[in-house]
């Protein structure tokens, strides 16, 4: 780490080269601000400067309030500006045509229509995110680039399938993003891409979070994925710390020193060039003058101005009742089992909006009521332990707590179990069939190479997932992370795809005997009286948009409702008597009003605590706070 790097020389081109600045962060951490604010103040410093999100919920047209949308657009009053928000839906569907209009005079219609099923998959939309950046990525026009929405490792790795991409094109394989002879022509567009990505003197890699440990945690995560793969994080940027005016009880001065605390040990310990903050305001950051101050505080080191206003800056309906929004008998019913069969609950959401807190939580809550209860995590980690406070392994062990047990995915373990399910499969299934024309041997080396996609990863932990529905003795099934539509769509593609490079082979393909079981799951999951599917969030913009986008993508390609929603972090009213908190309660009611609209589902609401709640105790008073938690209670059924 380079103590001596400030922001600015990150961000700022030094050459005549065009540069790129990605900014990476989970929903609702300010990534947006942070990227309009870099690139409004590129501008204003005379580099010529293109402006590109990906981000599924954009806001760009919010902030800079005008229509933007799919196509490049000047920005009103900033010379030196253009942006574009890319449309995934309307990029995937563009990218598909590409693939198979060119196949169309070569392919009968059979085989077009596989290559369609192939295109189906979810990765593609992922490939068709970074053709939008490599495109971009080819643009002398411009001084500057900013991303707003980073390629994950995720999709950087789909990148690099296969390795010996001549091999595969030679043989008309298939790859989980499509036939591999449509990869052809992009094979060293990629390939560039990806060393532009590596290329510290023209890419800067910048994260934004939030000051909260786990914000840090998923950061570090994230970070460590790029860095695998040869990408350096340059810049960390820590968005919406408390500013000390505006902390005048000990509520909040606990949440401010806590945060100041998180903010010390990242620039400890996260390996960053540069590192830099800026406070949470009253209200959203929009309209020039506010990026102007985000980008004076962040590249010109100047003071942050906090104008906290008066309780009516922030327009809201004021009908809005937020006890009147939660219906805590119709959370309760959808989180209890009915009848004697299991009760799957299911709560997923973006990182940091405190799923895991909620879903230990609940489960607690149910285990009290006399259910017997089972709590799995996917979460990479591992939070599930520290808020229990106890250890919590790869199998269901018990917790200090009767009818409670917990588990958590260890995603290398479950992926070396799926490794050798899979390729002890493939070779039952060909090293006694002589007569076959398939070369075992290369079979095996293609499924080998293919269990190195980050959709193996995928499919490992659903595979570990599938397994948690076949446990006996449990009432309620609680899981902390759920399978999104990306991952479930996964099960849905087609066993009989041409080649071993496709997921096909990797799925019901592999393990035939499979495929039964993971259609009953699915429609287990799809089952309102059997499954809950709940998406955790609190009330802004980002987090509301990014998970009303998830449950209609969950509905629209899985079938699978969502049952209700948690609205998390509330203001308490008993704290924060001043104007800067009666703007931030308006804004939170004014979202509240609009979840309720959206999602037309119950709403489960949680408060901001002063410190988040760890062992049995603190989890069992805290449940009594969330919405309808409280209301459990088990009646005991008599069969007649």
């Amino acid at each position: 780490m380079d103590t001596n790097t400030i922001p600015r020389d990150l961000v700022e081109p030094s050459d005549d080269d065009t540069e790129f600045v990605f900014f990476s962060g989970k929903g609702g951490v300010g990534k947006s601000t942070v990227s309009c604010a870099t690139a409004t103040w590129l501008a204003d410093n005379d580099y010529e400067t293109l402006l590109v999100t990906t981000d599924p919920a954009p806001n760009l047209s919010d902030i800079f309030d005008q229509v933007i949308g799919h196509e490049v657009t000047e920005i009103e009053g900033i010379e030196n500006l253009s942006a574009i928000e890319i449309d995934p839906d309307t990029a995937a569907e563009e990218y598909r045509q590409e693939t198979i209009e060119p196949m169309r005079q070569l392919l009968g219609d059979d085989e077009i229509e596989t290559v369609e099923e192939q295109l189906n998959s979810p990765c593609v939309e992922e490939i068709a995110a970074f053709d939008n950046f490599v495109d971009f990525m080819d643009s002398p026009e411009y001084d500057v680039v900013v991303f707003d929405t980073a390629p994950t490792g995720h999709t950087i790795r789909l990148m690099e399938l296969p390795s010996d991409w001549n091999a595969e094109l030679e043989k008309g394989g298939s790859t989980c993003i499509g036939p591999a002879a449509s990869m052809e022509d992009k094979k060293v567009q990629y390939e560039r891409a990806i060393d532009t990505l590596q290329d510290t003197e023209q890419t800067t890699f910048a994260f934004v979070g939030k000051p909260e440990d786990s914000s840090i945690d998923e950061v570090e995560r994230s970070a460590g994925d790029l860095a695998e793969l040869g990408i350096e994080s340059q810049l960390l940027i820590l968005n919406g710390y408390l500013p000390e005016s505006v902390c005048e009880d000990p509520f909040f001065e606990g949440k401010r020193e806590d945060e100041q605390a998180v903010i010390e040990r990242a620039r400890e310990e996260f390996d960053a060039d540069a590192t830099g903050t800026y406070p949470l305001q009253p209200g959203e950051i929009t309209g020039l003058d506010l990026l102007s101050d985000v980008a004076g505080v962040l590249y010109d080191g100047a003071e942050a101005t906090v104008d906290v206003g008066s309780a009516t800056d922030i327009e809201t309906d004021q009908s809005v009742d937020v006890e009147a929004l939660a219906d805590p008998a119709s959370v309760a019913d959808r989180v209890t089992p009915s009848d004697d069969e299991t009760r799957y609950l299911f709560f997923t959401g973006k990182g940091g909006v405190g799923k895991s807190t909620i879903a230990a939580a609940s489960a607690t809550k149910l285990a009290e009521a006399g259910y017997e209860t089972l709590v799995v995590t996917t979460d990479p980690a591992a939070h599930l332990e520290d808020i229990f406070g106890e250890p919590v392994g790869h199998d269901p062990t018990s917790v200090s707590q009767a009818n409670l047990d917990a588990a958590r995915i260890d995603q290398e373990k479950a992926l070396e179990e799926y490794r050798t399910q899979v390729l002890d499969h493939v070779t039952e299934m060909y090293e006694d069939k002589e007569d076959t024309e398939i070369d075992v041997e290369a079979a095996i080396a293609n499924v080998e190479e293919e269990l190195e996609s980050p959709c193996a990863e995928e499919m490992a932990a659903l595979e570990k997932f599938v397994s948690y529905f076949q446990q006996d003795g449990y009432d309620v099934v609680v899981f902390d992370t759920a399978p999104t539509g990306h991952t479930l769509r996964l099960l849905e593609l087609p066993s009989d795809w041409k080649g071993f490079m496709d997921l096909g082979s990797l799925t019901k393909g592999a393990a035939p005997a499979k495929g039964d079981q993971y259609d009953e799951v699915i429609e287990t999951m799809q089952d309102p009286e059997r499954s809950s599917f709940a998406f955790v969030m609190y009330p802004e913009y980002t987090p509301m948009m990014e998970a009303y986008r998830a449950a209609e993508d969950l509905n629209d390609q899985v079938g699978i409702e969502t049952a209700f929603v948690v609205a998390n972090y509330l203001l308490p009213e008993e704290y924060g008597d001043n104007a800067f908190f009666a703007n931030r309660r308006a804004q939170q009611e004014k979202y509240l009003g609009e979840i309720k609209d959206r999602f037309e589902t119950p709403l489960m609401c949680a408060p901001l605590r002063r410190d988040e709640p760890i062992g049995l105790e603190e989890l069992s008073a805290f449940g009594d706070e969330i919405t309808g938690l409280s209301e459990i209670s088990k009646e005991e059924v008599t069969i007649q």
